[in-house]
C-alpha cells in the first residue's frame, strides 16, 4: 500500500503551472487520505475560477497514479483564503522592495542570471516584432527560459504573433504572465479593448512599464526580451533606467534610409546608458523559391555599415520570406510554422550566437559624445 510520503514526494513533482513552483512548496495540499488505495488529495487554488484547473488535475492524476499501490484518484478543489494567498505572494517574491516600499525589480538584483535585451529599430516597418517573437521562441527551443515584455504600449502586437490571448491571472498584486510556443508573455493588450487606441503620455506609461517589470512574476529566465517601440521616446528611456544593466539589439534594413534612422536612434538611447549587443539585418535579400538566386531589393550593406558605426558586430541577416509575416500574422512563429525555411535558419542562427553569450552579453559603450 502507497503511503503519505511517497505520495507526498509524487506531489512535491507537480509544479503550479502559472507560478513554475512545485505545489507542495506553495502548500496548495491541505490535507491527504489514503483508503484501500484511493488517494484523496485537497488541493487549495491560488485564486477562484482558476483558467488552469484541469491542468492541475491531470498532472496531479498522472503523478499520483504512477506511485505504486495507488489504484485511483480523487481531488477535491478548494481556494486559499486572502492571508494564504499573501503568504504565496510572499513566497514568491521573497520580500523584495525597493526603498520606497514598492515590489523591486528582479533583473536588477545582483545574483540574477537574466539577459535583458531590448529590441530597438529607429523607424516602424522593419519587422521588428517579428523578429523579436521568432527570436525569443528559437531560444526557447534552444533550453532557456524565455519572456517578451510587450514594451510597445501604443502599437502591441506580440500576443497575436505569439498565437496568445486572454487575461493573465492576478493575485495581491503579482500578475502572471500567459504562455505561448514556450515563451511568457506579458502586454498591455491582455488588460485593454483591442479596437480601442491606446492614449497614453510618458508618466502613464512609465508607470504601465514598472508595473510589467515589478508585479509581474516572471521566473528564472534566461532572456527577457523587451520589443520597444520604433524610435526613442518615453519608453525606451523609461526602460533604460529601470533596467541599468539591459543591451540593445537594433534592428535595420539594408537600405540606406533606414540605416541612417536606426544609428540615430542608437545614438539617442546611448544618453541612457544603454549598451549595444549587435545589430540585426531584415529584408536583406528575396531568395527565389525556383532558383535560388537572391535580388537585393532594398540595397545591401546597411546592417554591417549601422554595425560598424554603433562599433558593435552583425549578428546576422533575415531574408525577405513571405512566410515570416503570414506565420506572424496567424500565431505561428516561422521557426515553428516552417523550421527549414532560409530565414528560419537565420534566425535560429542568431539565437544561438545569444546563448552562446549569455554569460557574458555585455555589449560596447556607444560612440558618442554629449
Amino acid at each position: 500500500m502507497a503511503t503519505n510520503d511517497q505520495v507526498m514526494q509524487a506531489l512535491a513533482t507537480v509544479n503550479d503551472p502559472e507560478i513554475g513552483r512545485p505545489i507542495t512548496e506553495l502548500n496548495m495540499v491541505a490535507d491527504l487520505r489514503i483508503e484501500a488505495g484511493v488517494v484523496t488529495v485537497h488541493i487549495l487554488l491560488t485564486v477562484p475560477g482558476c483558467p488552469l484547473k484541469d491542468r492541475i488535475n491531470r498532472d496531479i492524476t498522472a503523478a499520483v497514479t504512477a506511485v505504486q499501490g495507488v489504484e485511483a484518484v480523487e481531488i477535491i478543489f478548494g481556494t486559499m483564503t486572502e492571508q494564504q494567498r499573501a503568504a504565496v505572494a510572499q513566497q514568491v517574491r521573497g520580500g523584495a522592495g525597493d526603498a520606497s516600499g514598492q515590489p523591486a525589480i528582479p533583473f536588477n538584483e545582483v545574483d540574477s542570471k537574466t539577459n535583458v535585451l531590448a529590441i530597438a529599430s529607429g523607424k516602424g516597418g522593419v519587422g521588428k516584432s517579428s523578429i523579436t517573437v521568432n527570436l525569443a521562441v528559437a531560444l526557447a527551443q534552444e533550453g532557456y527560459d524565455v519572456g517578451i515584455l510587450d514594451a510597445d504600449i501604443w502599437g502591441y502586437s506580440i500576443p497575436r504573433m505569439l498565437g496568445v490571448s486572454g487575461r493573465p491571472v492576478a493575485f495581491n498584486n503579482m500578475v502572471m504572465p500567459l504562455q505561448g510556443n514556450g515563451v511568457k508573455v506579458i502586454s498591455i493588450g491582455f488588460f485593454l479593448d483591442s479596437e480601442k487606441p491606446v492614449i497614453w503620455r510618458g508618466p502613464m506609461l512609465h508607470r504601465a512599464l514598472q508595473q510589467f517589470l515589478a508585479d509581474v512574476h516572471w521566473g528564472d529566465l534566461d532572456f527577457l526580451l523587451c520589443d520597444l517601440p520604433p524610435g526613442t521616446g518615453d519608453i525606451a528611456i523609461s526602460l533604460a533606467q529601470m533596467l541599468p544593466k539591459a543591451d540593445m539589439l537594433v534592428v535595420t534594413t539594408p537600405q540606406p534610409a533606414a540605416q541612417r534612422v536606426a544609428l540615430r536612434a542608437g545614438q539617442t538611447t546611448a544618453q541612457t546608458g544603454m549598451r549595444v549587443a549587435g545589430v540585426i539585418e531584415n529584408m536583406s535579400a528575396f531568395i527565389a523559391p525556383d532558383t535560388g538566386t537572391e535580388y537585393r531589393i532594398f540595397g545591401e550593406g546597411g546592417g554591417a555599415l549601422l554595425a560598424a558605426e554603433l562599433d558593435t558586430e552583425l549578428l546576422g541577416s533575415i531574408p525577405i520570406d513571405p512566410r515570416l509575416r503570414e506565420g506572424c500574422d496567424e500565431g505561428v512563429p516561422l521557426v515553428i510554422g516552417d523550421p527549414n525555411a532560409p530565414a528560419a535558419a537565420r534566425l535560429r542562427e542568431i539565437a544561438q550566437r545569444l546563448g552562446r553569450r549569455s554569460t557574458s552579453l555585455v555589449g560596447k559603450p556607444l560612440p558618442l559624445a554629449i
